[in-house]
């Protein structure tokens, strides 16, 4: 984009319900412009900022994947003044999108290995991004064994629930979801996402690659899971979403030490992080 700060037009063309307590809805947006959607080429794990002509614009992990065409996809959990409006919003209506931004997961380095996804919660968005990527029959050559451990607090605050349900009867692709506590006619795990993961995902080992996305609580307790489990912190990937701001790393406060999240990030190991103040 010549100008960073000009989003690019867009249409609602379908909005989706995500959770039971409907407070996430998963919007599909279309470029306006044939040469924007041209111009808007990202990869799995960047994020962009949604924006409101008079509201404002907030900075969201992109879930679409880009072998999906046609269309970007963002799952928003209402919570200020913009997600609210953008709630309330109906298909047909205009908008802006600015990005793509950030950095992404480092797909080519993890080309040949076995990659474990970590997530919990309504940070689903770019592991989702990533598991489409990844199974794409272009691309799943690439990699070795997938598994994924994903955990909310019910069953119906798991998002994409199709998808997890296709996932499952996959045979190259190895699914653990859980929830917090036990629930009427739920057959899968049960307990928090990092004790999931100290039971279900492969060891750590120099093919082994770990990407993890969540809350600050999630993350703090799995890291130890997964040294636990033999990864080093070079092998662990995360994705510092809840740290994103302006998204070009002008404003500042994005930042963990001299690492602006926007620019630098959002995607670090925590080999980087460990030599950045311990905000995270």
């Amino acid at each position: 984009m010549e100008n960073p700060y000009l989003p690019y037009p867009v249409r609602i063309d379908d909005i989706q319900i995500a959770t039971e307590d409907k407070s996430l809805k998963t919007f599909k947006f279309v470029f306006l412009n044939e040469e924007d959607e041209e111009n808007f080429s990202y990869n799995a794990g960047q994020f962009a900022e949604v924006s409101i002509p008079g509201k404002g614009e907030i900075p969201i992990g992109i879930a679409s994947s880009p072998v999906e065409k046609g269309f970007v996809m963002f799952t928003v959990f209402r919570a200020g003044a913009v997600t609210s409006h953008l709630h309330n919003m109906k298909v047909g209506d205009v908008m802006g999108i600015r990005g793509p931004l950030g950095n992404w997961y480092p797909w080519e380095m993890l080309e040949g290995k076995n990659i474990l996804i970590v997530g919990g919660g309504f940070a689903f968005t770019t592991l989702r991004s990533s598991i489409i990527y990844m199974l794409d029959p272009a691309n799943r050559s690439k990699f070795g064994n997938i598994d994924v451990v994903y955990g909310a607090r019910t069953p119906g605050m798991l998002l994409y629930k199709d998808e997890l349900v296709e996932w499952e009867k996959r045979d190259d692709i190895n699914m653990h979801l859980t929830i917090d506590s036990p629930a009427e006619g739920w057959d899968y795990n049960v307990g928090f996402t990092p004790p999931v993961t100290e039971l279900k995902a492969p060891k750590g080992d120099a093919d082994t690659f770990a990407i993890v996305c969540g809350p600050p609580i999630m993350i703090k307790f799995t890291l130890p899971v997964l040294e636990k489990l033999g990864y080093s912190h070079d092998h662990i990937i995360m994705s510092l979403e809840n740290r994103m701001k302006c998204g070009i790393g002008m404003c500042g406060r994005c930042n963990i030490g001299k690492e602006l999240v926007c620019k630098d990030g959002p995607v670090f190991t925590l080999a980087e992080l460990n030599k950045t103040p311990k905000e995270y």
